[in-house]
């Protein structure tokens, strides 16, 4: 079943041993989010306009459980440190909310990379708000489960929803930018663009993107420009995709994503996702667009780039940039769906 909006509302009846699953899918920001206004409710300082894959789910178990603390399982180890602690947190949220104490098994696994740029988090922790909030009973109002996913994630806040979707940057501070601050599908399924993702690392990146964030929202000089600019672009890119043009959206998100990592670079000290691997992938785009292929690229905070094209050119697109060398894998993705609750739990 997909989430659809009911009153939120607590489901008196869980108890030890109640569980649910839920899978969620990464999203790639086409316009990104890049900085908070408030660390704790995780209000961004801009809004943001993402695509929402169908490759690289995460399936993510929650049972309530005996015992004095939370158990998290990720990719198949045991969580510990910051990893765990994230989770927990989130899991207190989720405890308080409800009104419930029991603490939870968590499962999860990602299909893709982990920590690599490619919205491992995003996935992840759409699929926690979606399982955690129907094993404690927390009713699952769409707009209500953006906003808590966002309080693990930023971008996860946009995996909850499917296609196209815009996360508001909301206004003010404290409960009104809470309550202001969420995603929504946006529509645009016609313009069906292929995304076409050139992995160069599958490692976990040596800078989180929380810090890199950090970092470059207190001491990049060009940040505040690029801030600026994105709400422009903002509102460039939903008439872009209302009109199908997709050679407009192509150019917005690559020059957003461009100025982002520039920002990046000027922080202190400097953050560079991008390898000389990102940048052959990068010139092989050009290359294409030079052949007269609307081919245009997007980097979120990693050294893995992702291609927009048209779904006719995909084929030539991703031989093109696996030539580029044996260090490039690619996955072509479309469209993908929202979060969901799957059979396996009984919530």
């Amino acid at each position: 079943m997909t989430f659809t909006p009911v009153e939120l509302e607590v489901d008196t009846r869980v108890e030890i041993g109640s569980e649910a699953v839920a899978v969620a899918h990464p999203n790639i920001a086409l316009v990104k989010y890049w900085g908070k206004r408030d660390e704790t409710l995780a209000l961004p300082v801009t809004g943001s306009l993402s695509m929402t894959l169908d490759i690289y789910p995460t399936t993510t178990t929650v049972r309530l459980i005996e015992g004095p603390s939370d158990v998290v399982e990720l990719n198949g180890s045991t969580a510990t440190g910051a990893s765990y602690a994230r989770v927990a947190r989130f899991l207190d949220l989720i405890r308080a909310r409800s009104g419930r104490s029991e603490h939870a098994l968590v499962v999860s696994a990602n299909t893709g990379p982990t920590g690599a740029g490619l919205a491992s988090s995003a996935s992840g922790f759409a699929a926690l708000a979606g399982a955690a909030a129907a094993a404690y009973g927390l009713g699952a109002d769409a707009r209500a489960l953006s906003r808590l996913a966002r309080r693990g994630s930023g971008s996860a806040s946009r995996s909850i929803f499917g296609g196209f979707v815009v996360w508001h940057a909301g206004e003010g501070e404290g409960e009104a930018g809470d309550l202001s601050s969420y995603a929504e599908p946006i529509g645009g399924e016609a313009l069906d663009p292929a995304l076409i993702v050139a992995v160069t690392d599958h490692q976990e990146k040596a800078v989180s993107s929380r810090e890199a964030m950090r970092r470059t929202c207190a001491s990049s000089p060009l940040y505040p420009g690029w801030a600026g600019d994105s709400a422009l672009a903002l509102d460039e890119m939903r008439k872009a995709i209302e009109r199908r043009d997709l050679p407009a959206v192509g150019e917005i998100a690559e020059r957003n994503a461009l100025g982002m990592h520039a920002s990046m670079l000027m922080a202190r000290p400097p953050i560079r996702y991008l390898s000389p691997q990102s940048i052959a992938v990068l010139d092989a785009v050009l290359a294409l667009r030079a052949d007269g292929i609307a081919a245009y690229a997007t980097i979120d905070a990693g050294p893995n780039v992702t291609v927009l094209c048209a779904r006719a050119d995909e084929d030539r697109v991703a031989a093109t940039l696996r030539a580029v060398g044996d260090f490039v894998d690619t996955r072509t993705a479309h469209l993908g769906p929202g979060a969901t609750l799957v059979p396996g739990g009984d919530r």
